[in-house]
């Protein structure tokens, strides 16, 4: 029988079975609304307000009532930044935005629509291992500069970005900062004070908690235009809450945090696939000399196109991408690759491996074991068009 390994968990990672068992009962008996006053809806809402407590702990936030839950990260950055965007121009007229260059498509997709509204949007650029130019960023924040935002860990690369630094400039100059901590929350310590971010995005999938649930971080005291109207989460996000959602990223928020200390394997499984991958000529390893998440590694390969070797491992019984899942079936390379200055076969050549909880040692040897072949094989039949 062929043996099968999932290292796409940058993409979704697999239902904790603790998740499982704590929804359960919200698809049986906790069905009420949780804004309801009676009995069984307040107990709803009591669970509500459990799991904003577990997203709490896990960011470092000084008070729940700083979480808001949304449907998904996409929509925490989309809240963000429309949310910052339209309430500081009407509050000081600042219509300025600050990104960089390889921010996720959420954040990319959301800023030709705010420049057709009449923001004006700066990008700035990043060096070759993909860490951003913060000089560059810091000389563009001026007095019309309503927003700054960039990623903590890039969904690529994993490259982690300096955020602290570029969140205390902000501070200083009385400007609001954003992080998209999607890939970063779970995997490496998130704390919302130290890094000084006033707003910050996760999501619950990339935990071992259901898609469909999202949350933002809104540091005490920053307003937001809600980006949908109502009176839920205290009018910030309208909309009934999904409450299984919810409840299943308070549960994965809570054993995520607990896990922190046991990353080790990650970077031991980190270094045997990247001395697996790296033995086989004409493999690169992308952002390797900067800092990055313990469970991600891109490889551009020579001679292969990323989107079909990916699917000539999924043949080979091995589950791992050609970069963003947002952006399956696109034919346009990775943004952020390109954005490293990467020659275009390197860019068309790109593969992602990511690791997480249930990653075990035989899925890790096993992909080691049919790397070289798959890419041999691919290479043979020359799918790169010269």
């Amino acid at each position: 029988m062929m043996k099968s390994a999932y290292l796409d968990y940058n993409a979704t990672t697999p239902i904790r079975p603790e998740v499982m068992e704590a929804v359960l009962p919200f698809l049986k008996d906790g069905f009420a609304n949780p804004n309801s006053p009676y009995r069984i809806g307040q107990e709803v809402r009591r669970s509500l307000e459990l799991a904003r407590e577990r997203v709490a702990r896990l960011l470092g936030a000084k008070n729940p009532s700083e979480i808001i839950f949304t449907s998904s990260g996409s929509e925490a950055n989309s809240a963000a930044l429309y949310g910052a965007a339209w309430h500081s121009l009407q509050q000081s007229g600042r219509n300025k935005i600050i990104v960089s260059a390889v921010e996720h498509e959420s954040v990319r997709e959301t800023l030709p629509i705010l420049s057709s509204q009449g923001f004006k949007i700066y990008e700035t650029g990043v060096d070759s291992n993909g860490l951003i130019n913060c000089e560059s960023l810091l000389e563009a924040i001026d007095e019309r500069t309503a927003l700054v935002s960039v990623m903590h860990a890039n969904n690529e690369t994993g490259v982690v970005q300096p955020i602290e630094k570029i969140a205390a400039f902000c501070q200083d100059r009385g400007v609001l900062f954003h992080s998209d901590a999607v890939q970063s929350a779970g995997k490496i310590a998130l704390d919302v004070e130290s890094l000084g971010v006033d707003l910050l995005s996760i999501s619950g999938h990339k935990l071992g908690a259901l898609k469909g649930a999202g949350a933002l971080y809104i540091r005490t005291g920053v307003k937001l235009f809600p980006l949908i109207a109502g009176l839920q989460e205290k009018r910030r996000r309208g909309g009934t809450e999904n409450v299984i959602g919810i409840v299943a990223l308070g549960v994965a928020s809570q054993l995520s945090l607990s896990e922190l200390s046991s990353f080790q394997r990650y970077l031991s499984w980190q270094k045997q696939i990247e001395e697996g991958c790296l033995s086989v000529s004409g493999v690169r390893l992308n952002g390797g000399k900067a800092k990055r998440l313990p469970n991600t590694s891109n490889f551009s390969i020579e001679g292969v196109d990323g989107h079909s070797l990916a699917i000539a491992f999924d043949l080979a019984g091995a589950c791992v991408s050609s970069g963003s899942a947002c952006a399956t079936g696109l034919s346009s390379p990775s943004h952020v690759l390109r954005a490293m200055g990467l020659s275009k076969d390197l860019v068309k050549g790109a593969l992602r491996v990511s690791t997480g909880w249930r990653t075990t040692q035989e899925e890790v040897d096993y992909f080691i074991k049919v790397f070289p072949s798959v890419v041999n094989k691919m290479r043979s039949v020359s799918l790169v068009p010269a």
